[in-house]
């Protein structure tokens, strides 16, 4: 998700010619527990136009295309959403489905925002964060993650099940740049000394905005560390990455075999 937003943010800032962020904030997903979450969470969602009064009444949101609610209702096709899963756990028939789950989300409508449904693990299922504080103190407060939205048994399953991470310092990730760099540099048939030095040669600028891509959409360090690498101020970063993905793509480099082989070298 992280390259998916940051490409279509180069790319709809290149198009428009605007410089700066594009989303608010980063993307963020949520493991549930199905049960007895996801409705709960399904319809907290689903009712945020409602909320934010960008709809005036649930007749609106049942029509509304920027939410999932419309596909559930059938009104606005939606092949990549799981309506069927949503519907299923109300009843066979999907007609009865559709009237019960309206119902389901109508009765949500007066209860307003939720602070249990933000947040994650104990918050959720101790009783907010002044029963979460209690249990920090003790043993069970290793328990709580954001990233999970469930009671404390699934949290704790989950938190076992996943593998230890994989961290990387900030400096094994610009040394993997620093190869990425060589790797642009001879590609472009330049030195490094070019293109970190701020040469104006069309080469040397092209090789410069093909690592500052692979710099900050695959490695993903930050546009000002990637500036200060290659001697020149982060705008000229910035507005060089999709110029950088488009001297990738027109040359036909590899990015992916491209960026693996500087990490192997690291490790």
């Amino acid at each position: 998700m992280r390259r998916l937003l940051t490409g279509y943010a180069v790319a709809f800032n290149h198009r428009h010619k605007r410089p700066g962020h594009l989303f608010q904030n980063r993307y963020k997903s949520v493991l549930v527990e199905e049960e007895p979450y996801l409705l709960e969470l399904t319809r907290y969602i689903h009712l945020n136009p409602l909320r934010a009064r960008i709809v005036r009444s649930l007749e609106a949101l049942d029509r509304y295309p920027w939410t999932g609610h419309s596909a559930v209702m059938g009104h606005v096709p939606r092949r990549f959403q799981a309506v069927t899963e949503v519907l299923g756990t109300f009843d066979q028939s999907l007609r009865t489905a559709r009237q019960r789950y309206r119902e389901f989300v109508a009765d949500g409508i007066s209860q307003g925002r939720r602070p249990e449904l933000q947040g994650g693990g104990l918050r959720r299922s101790a009783g907010g964060w002044e029963s979460l504080t209690v249990l920090r103190r003790g043993r069970e407060g290793w328990a709580f993650d954001e990233r999970v939205l469930g009671s404390g048994s699934f949290v704790e399953r989950v938190l076992r099940s996943l593998p230890a991470p994989a961290t990387r310092s900030r400096a094994q990730v610009t040394a993997s740049f620093l190869e990425v760099l060589a790797a642009c540099a001879a590609e472009w048939g330049v030195t490094q000394a070019e293109v970190c030095g701020g040469s104006r040669r069309r080469v040397a600028a092209q090789a410069r905005a093909a690592a500052s891509y692979l710099g900050v959409c695959e490695l993903g360090l930050p546009i000002a560390h990637i500036a200060r690498i290659l001697g020149v101020s982060p705008p000229v970063v910035r507005t060089g990455l999709a110029r950088g993905a488009e001297m990738l793509r027109v040359r036909k480099v590899c990015v992916a075999v491209l960026v693996a082989g500087a990490n192997l070298k690291v490790s």
